[in-house]
């Protein structure tokens, strides 16, 4: 067989995947030490895969990274003899003094300047409460299983819900409805300071 026959009989394509044989792999290297032609389409076949790859790749949810590292870091601080604490529901009558037993603590301030912190204050299996610095925007997200609730703590911010703008300053409280789409677009000059508390559908 010819290193023109062996590229067309499919083979390669299947080794650059992965999912050739341990003899047929063998015989794919001993060709491509045999033929030049052999080696190049091998190259040739990897550089498209990449191509097509990177071309269709879907990007990550960047509140996952925040919130992952903020778990970590509460997880890390209970362990080190931090007091597990309750903070309070957030609901229409909330206010921001409310939760000053945690806004007022120097260990609780970003660490560096990212689009989005965020340090838990609190969990349990009914909620997660988080203080959140969001320096732009927070992508579209749709909760089916937890109610999202926010208090502005500073700055100013829309919170995009379907088609209705919700423009909020601090001191207001929002709540997010189960099954709709909304995204928060940071309206001042500096990140937008909020109390998040996710609770359990």
């Amino acid at each position: 067989m010819t290193g023109i026959d062996y590229i067309n009989s499919g083979i390669l394509e299947q080794y650059v995947l992965g999912s050739t044989s341990p003899f047929e792999t063998k015989e794919v290297e001993e060709m491509a030490a045999a033929y030049t032609i052999v080696r190049q389409e091998i190259e040739s076949i990897k550089i498209a895969l990449e191509k097509y790859a990177q071309s269709n790749a879907v990007a990550p949810n960047p509140v996952i990274k925040p919130f992952l590292l903020a778990t970590i870091d509460y997880t890390e601080r209970i362990k080190n003899g931090e007091p597990v604490t309750n903070p309070p529901m957030l609901h229409e009558k909330s206010t921001i003094i409310d939760f000053d037993e945690w806004l007022n603590r120097t260990d609780m301030v970003p660490k560096s300047s990212t689009d989005l912190f965020a340090k838990i204050i609190g969990y349990s299996a009914k909620a997660t409460t988080a203080i959140v610095w969001i320096k732009d925007y927070a992508p579209q997200e749709v909760h089916d299983h937890e109610y999202e609730k926010f208090l502005i703590v500073e700055g100013t911010c829309n919170i995009i819900v379907g088609e209705e703008v919700h423009a909020l300053i601090a001191g207001d409280y929002f709540s997010i409805p189960l099954h709709k789409s909304h995204l928060v677009q940071v309206t001042s000059t500096i990140p937008c300071k909020v109390i998040l508390q996710r609770v359990a559908a």
